[in-house]
């Protein structure tokens, strides 16, 4: 069953990230959101990271953190994935615009990659493909703001 929920997950977020990226963000967003309950996790994903963000700054800082957490994720820890997919999922619905596609892409990498990691895989090309689209597409957005986004 959870193999089946990785997958649909995986199928929403790829139609997700497939959506149009080519209107730029609000460069003032400021539009609040109800926290969001985050899951706490084992795993040496940290728990700093709300998954709240009510602007492009602080959406381009929230996603690096992500990416932080997300490198920081043992290979073979699936646990650790899901918790950064969740995270991914609670702030893309806290944005609006193409800042959702930093949320939704790596929301998929990280279930995709929570997929492979008992065997000690690696999530698909087209996953990781995504986050990078994404960040290309938001790079401008968020360098305005003073923050560069990472991979």
């Amino acid at each position: 069953m959870k193999r089946g929920i990785a997958a649909a997950a995986v199928a929403a977020s790829a139609a997700l990230a497939g959506c149009s990226v080519s209107a730029p963000a609000p460069a003032d967003s400021s539009r609040a959101a109800a926290p969001s309950a985050v899951a706490e996790s084992s795993s040496p994903v940290t728990s700093g990271a709300t998954a709240k963000a009510t602007g492009t700054r602080e959406a381009c800082e929230l996603f690096n953190k992500l990416v932080a957490d997300y490198a920081a994720v043992s290979p073979t820890d699936a646990k650790g994935y899901e918790d950064v997919y969740l995270k991914a999922q609670d702030a893309k619905d806290t944005v609006t615009g193409d800042l959702q596609g930093l949320f939704a892409s790596l929301s998929l990498l990280a279930i995709d990659h929570s997929s492979t990691a008992a065997s000690g895989g690696r999530p698909a090309q087209e996953s990781q493909d995504a986050v990078r689209d994404a960040v290309f597409a938001n790079s401008a957005a968020c360098t305005s703001e003073g923050v560069t986004l990472r991979l």
